[in-house]
C-alpha cells in the first residue's frame, strides 16, 4: 500500500508563496495519477490540482489555475504543490492523493486510493 507524506504548509500572508510537498514510501510508478485536495473546516474536500505521471498533464481547478503549479519528480518519489498569491480564502488542510487506475474524473476525491494526512496552510490578511 503506497503511503503518502505531506509537508511545506505554514502561515503566509496574502499575496505570498508556499510550496508544499508529497513523499511517496516507496517508488511512484508512471502510471499513478496524483491530485492535490484541499479541506476547509465545514466544507466538503475540494479538487485543486491533478497530474499524471507517464504523460505528465497537469489538470487544476478554475480557481487556482494560474496561481497553483504542480509538479512531480519520480526518482525522488516527490510531488509539488507551487503556491503562489495566496489567498486567505485557500486557507485549509492540502491533502496529497494517488491513484493507480486513470480515471476521467481526476477531480473526484472518491477516486483515489491513497491518501496523505494533510498540511495545514493557513493565509492570513
Amino acid at each position: 500500500q503506497v503511503q503518502l507524506v505531506e509537508s511545506g504548509g505554514g502561515l503566509v500572508q496574502a499575496g505570498g508563496s508556499l510550496r508544499l510537498s508529497c513523499a511517496a514510501s516507496g517508488r511512484m510508478f508512471a502510471s499513478y495519477a496524483m491530485g492535490w485536495f484541499r479541506q476547509a473546516p465545514g466544507k466538503e474536500r475540494e479538487f485543486v490540482a491533478h497530474c499524471n505521471w507517464s504523460g505528465g498533464r497537469t489538470d487544476y481547478a478554475d480557481s487556482v489555475k494560474g496561481r497553483f503549479t504542480m509538479s512531480r519528480d519520480n526518482d525522488k518519489n516527490m510531488v509539488y504543490l507551487q503556491m503562489n498569491n495566496l489567498r486567505p480564502g485557500n486557507t485549509a488542510v492540502y491533502y496529497c492523493a494517488a491513484e493507480e487506475r486513470w480515471t476521467m474524473d481526476y477531480w473526484d476525491h472518491s477516486k483515489y486510493a491513497y491518501w496523505g494526512q494533510g498540511t495545514q496552510v493557513t493565509v492570513s490578511s
